[in-house]
């Protein structure tokens, strides 16, 4: 009797695959109408990115570039950059002065003020147009206060408020 149950057991697993396999196996009907409408659609892959190439000689970093005045003094690093609202370039932090990072402060030039006329490679450095002692009375930058912009004569605007 045992046995028998066990075998009935068996079989009905056994029915019960093959419908399962066989329902797998069937095709489905098409959505209605009414489904297709109530699905929500599908929204379309999006464009590929644009790509530009950029050759080296024609693009560096910015970033821990030496900054030099028109007569060669040594006006410090670029640590930063800043942009306004609309992601335009406005200005450069330079960490100024001191001595191994000893008294130095940092300091902002409007990005106007500078020249990159000679940055072949890393060693290269960025001019200035501003001498050693503008530079040195510029107010110190600090952080989530109002940014004072030293610029070269004439050529900073300030940016406006919305």
């Amino acid at each position: 009797m045992r046995a028998s149950r066990w075998f009935i057991v068996g079989l009905l697993f056994a029915a019960l695959a093959a419908a399962a396999s066989r329902a797998e196996d069937e095709p489905r009907p098409a959505p209605s109408a009414a489904a297709k409408e109530a699905a929500p659609a599908k929204e379309p892959a999006p464009p590929p990115p644009s790509v530009t190439i950029i050759a080296p000689r024609d693009a560096h970093g910015v970033l821990g570039r030496e900054v030099r005045s028109p007569t060669d003094e040594d006006m410090g690093r670029i640590v930063d950059v800043i942009v306004d609202r609309t992601g335009t370039v406005r200005a450069a932090v330079i960490d100024f002065g001191g001595f191994l990072g000893v008294g130095s402060r940092k300091i902002v030039v409007d990005w106007n003020a500078l020249h990159f006329g000679r940055v072949n490679n890393k060693s290269d450095s960025i001019t200035l147009e501003l001498t050693k002692a503008q530079v040195a009375a510029a107010p110190e930058y600090k952080e989530d206060a109002p940014v004072v912009v030293l610029g070269a004569a004439g050529s900073l605007s300030p940016l406006e408020e919305h």
